[in-house]
């Protein structure tokens, strides 16, 4: 196996999962006809996540990287807010909590080294980083808003402002990974992009027989 296909494969790995997170939380909505936040969509939330973190690591992708470290400790915070956090081997918790903490640290490192390859990368225009990175950051801001809901709220949820920050995100990304020809980001966004319509179409059903505001 050459070393591209090797980074490809954790990258469609991490998009399994990520797919995987969607496809659970979108059958169970369609069936109960309600929005919910299961425990599978932040189980695999978080290991698609480490996954990816690899691999934007190995294909010098600054943005992908910023999009990850965002979002990793909310997807904790909804393990523990589901009660599947306090079940997990300490090996396990200490691991999942250190990782991205040392990947900053192996960064910081050499700073300079750094900057050369995800800013000054003759492969990606500094131009494309800032866009690819402005759609990471749109794309993980649902997760903030997320966490923000939930937390006043005392309870993991999934409100349709989510939903709605969810669709803007993942154009951005789709359009990023057409100019940076990345099978990985296209064809796992273009999946996303159609539950994430469903489930606000769902969410807004449910909001409007309710009578209540969700988001």
């Amino acid at each position: 196996m050459s070393y591209s296909v090797f980074i490809y494969a954790i990258g469609f790995a991490a998009q399994i999962f990520f797919s995987a997170r969607t496809l659970f939380q979108w059958i169970k909505a369609e069936k109960s006809r309600h929005v919910g936040s299961p425990v599978s969509y932040w189980v695999f939330s978080i290991a698609g996540s480490w996954l990816f973190c690899l691999y934007g690591w190995l294909r010098d992708d600054f943005s992908i990287i910023l999009g990850q470290f965002i979002s990793y400790y909310i997807y904790l915070w909804n393990l523990k807010s589901k009660g599947i956090w306090g079940r997990l081997h300490f090996i396990l918790k200490t691991v999942l909590t250190v990782t991205p903490l040392l990947a900053i640290a192996f960064m910081l490192k050499d700073a300079g080294a750094f900057a050369d390859n995800f800013f000054r990368n003759e492969n990606v225009p500094f131009s494309l980083v800032l866009f690819g990175s402005a759609g990471q950051i749109v794309f993980t801001l649902r997760f903030v808003y997320q966490w923000a809901y939930s937390f006043r709220r005392h309870e993991s949820m999934l409100p349709l402002g989510f939903w709605i920050i969810s669709l803007i995100g993942s154009g951005l990304i789709i359009a990023y990974g057409i100019f940076r020809h990345d099978p990985v980001l296209i064809l796992g966004q273009a999946f996303g992009f159609t539950a994430y319509l469903r489930n606000l179409i769902i969410g807004r059903r449910e909001t409007d027989s309710s009578g209540t505001e969700t988001d």
